[in-house]
């Protein structure tokens, strides 16, 4: 059964609520891919961690958090307790510092396949079958990972080449 925002593992209850929320779309999406749970919990806890430092949220200084913004790389970090908590994970998973992955994600026009790390569209499309069909293509033959959005922005799944 896939987690959601009111029905999560206990070890995620003391995240931020953000990074909780982004740590639940990692985990099912890991689960999808065939993880044990124990393990999509602490790479998805991880990785959700990770993303948070690398998209800070700028609601709290009133501009919108749908706007694109360029954020800072994580070795232009200013603060040693950053980098330490990213040394404490080592899982290797697609790593999103990498910027390998790609996202099948929605437009106002259509479905969009994008790189991570990027705001411009690598390629769009009419319908959703279509970018997802592309991206399974793009994944096998780059041997990288896909990550399939639903219409809201929700992560759904992931392809693994």
């Amino acid at each position: 059964m896939p987690w959601n925002k009111s029905d999560y593992p206990v070890s995620m209850k003391n995240l931020k609520p953000r990074i909780r929320h982004k740590a639940i779309d990692i985990a099912n999406a890991l689960l999808d891919d065939g993880y044990e749970e124990g393990r999509a919990i602490a790479i998805a806890t991880a990785k959700a961690e990770e993303w948070d430092e690398n998209h800070p949220d700028h609601t709290a200084s009133g501009s919108d958090s749908s706007s694109r913004t360029t954020s800072k790389k994580p070795d232009e970090s200013s603060s040693s307790e950053s980098s330490s908590r990213n040394r404490r994970h080592s899982e290797p998973v697609s790593s999103s510092k990498s910027h390998h992955n790609i996202h099948v994600v929605p437009t106002e026009s259509g479905w969009a396949i994008k790189q991570e790390g990027t705001s411009d569209y690598h390629s769009t499309y009419d319908t959703k079958v279509e970018a997802v069909d592309a991206a399974k293509a793009w994944s096998t033959k780059h041997h990288i990972r896909a990550i399939i959005h639903n219409q809201d922005g929700q992560i759904a799944r992931s392809l693994k080449s």
